[in-house]
């Protein structure tokens, strides 16, 4: 039984370490890797919970509610401009969502965006987008502006949600781009819509 024991201890403790030993090159290179990993997964997280939300109620409430959607649009300055129809619940086309650039005065520069939405069965109302029928600075009736520029009512990444008629409206800034990249005019913007009956509020 000793001689056994001796045995078994000698094959343990004399066997060759098969584990691969990282070279210092493939230590560093593994490092960044998992660095380069942890980057790309906490600067969303981080941006997501430091993104502000906004609600507001239009001054139009009814009873309309519509066909549920989502949808991107992509703007730059040879597409600027954008227009979609939003469909009752019955499929009928009911409101028109456009979407505008606005310029500097005398050039073609884009400094922001304008989100519009008109009901077509009252077209006397160019843009139920709004808190107040009568123009302010507060938050709530600015929703509409998808303005970067620092002093704006509204942060321009911030989710913005607004309850129409019997519905809620969901806009939110993707992403932007700028040209120069230290100036205020905007060649691209990502903007993302939800049309929703049930209040997003309540999914969190």
């Amino acid at each position: 039984m000793k001689a056994l024991f001796t045995r078994s201890a000698q094959s343990s403790f004399d066997r060759p370490d098969s584990r691969e030993r990282l070279s210092p090159r493939r230590s560093f290179l593994l490092a960044a890797f998992v660095v380069v990993v942890w980057i790309g997964v906490a600067i969303p997280m981080a941006r997501a919970q430091n993104t502000p939300m906004i609600y507001a109620e239009s001054f139009r409430q009814g009873a309309v509610r519509i066909t549920e959607e989502a949808f991107d649009a992509k703007l730059t300055p040879d597409n600027a401009t954008y227009r979609e129809r939003i469909k009752d619940t019955a499929g009928n086309d009911r409101y028109e969502l456009t979407i505008t650039p606005q310029v500097l005065e005398g050039t073609k520069e884009i400094t922001s965006w304008r989100v519009m939405l008109r009901d077509l069965h009252h077209t006397i109302y160019r843009n139920i987008l709004l808190a107040d029928q009568e123009a302010s600075t507060d938050a709530k009736d600015n929703l509409w502006w998808l303005n970067p520029n620092r002093f704006s009512p509204v942060p321009v990444r911030a989710k913005r949600i607004m309850k129409v008629d019997g519905f809620y409206v969901v806009i939110q800034v993707m992403d932007m781009h700028f040209t120069p990249l230290d100036s205020p005019y905007l060649d691209s913007m990502a903007v993302h819509f939800a049309f929703s009956n049930s209040d997003p509020r309540a999914s969190k």
